[in-house]
């Protein structure tokens, strides 16, 4: 069954967050439970999800609530949402905004992708190719699956599950800098899509709006675009 944008939008939020009995956003879904932004607003070209943090006053809640209503649904998407301002001027009134982030949220048809060559799962108990990322050694096993491009024998791109829910995974990518610009992005995500979608959970991508290359690699892989991320904290 295909699954619609605006609910591919929810599955998507439901996965980067912990979410209260209303439904009301709590932490990042990853340890170390870093709060959530206040405002979470998700548009497709379906319809626009509005998440708000639990502590977020139920008054201003109604005023978000209020403005959502009226973005336009047929906006361009790669914009910033028309109510953007308003939200930020509501949030402010209650306390100082530390930051405002905005990109594109996409979904992966991992059985569209070709078999990538020269990738391999790292184990959370062998953590030997990750000597180029030693950031990410003691992170194995709460990312899995935990993929890498391999080039010479060493690590130069990895991708992993940075948000995980039975329902989907949320990638987290890095590339090593000497190596990048030679599609092992794209080729270490493809296998990572595989891998999440051979446990039957919906591979997921998203991105900031400068960050072009990494675009670039959903355009490379053919990801479907879900719609934009805007989120105030």
């Amino acid at each position: 069954m295909t699954i619609g944008d605006l609910e591919l939008m929810k599955l998507h939020i439901d996965t980067l967050y912990t979410h209260d009995a209303q439904g009301r956003l709590l932490h990042m879904n990853e340890p170390g439970d870093k709060p959530a932004p206040r405002v979470f607003l998700g548009r497709t070209s379906a319809g626009h999800v509005l998440r708000t943090r639990a502590d977020v006053p139920d008054s201003l809640v109604a005023d978000l609530v209020r403005l959502v209503e009226v973005e336009p649904r047929r906006a361009p998407l790669s914009q910033r949402p028309h109510c953007g301002d308003a939200i930020e001027a509501l949030l402010s009134s209650r306390a100082p905004i530390e930051r405002v982030w905005t990109g594109p949220a996409y979904c992966i048809d991992a059985v569209a992708l070709p078999k990538p060559a020269n990738t391999v799962r790292v184990m959370s108990e062998d953590t030997q190719l990750l000597q180029t990322f030693p950031d990410w050694r003691d992170e194995v096993r709460f990312r899995e699956p935990f993929m890498v491009a391999v080039d010479a024998g060493r690590a130069v791109a990895l991708c992993s599950s940075v948000r995980i829910t039975a329902a989907a995974h949320e990638a987290g990518v890095e590339t090593l800098p000497e190596s990048r610009r030679r599609g092992y992005a794209a080729q270490v995500v493809a296998a990572w899509a595989k891998e999440v979608a051979s446990l039957g959970a919906l591979p997921l991508y998203s991105t900031s709006t400068d960050n072009a290359a990494s675009q670039g690699v959903a355009r490379r892989l053919g990801m479907h675009r879900i719609g934009i991320d805007f989120h105030v904290t």
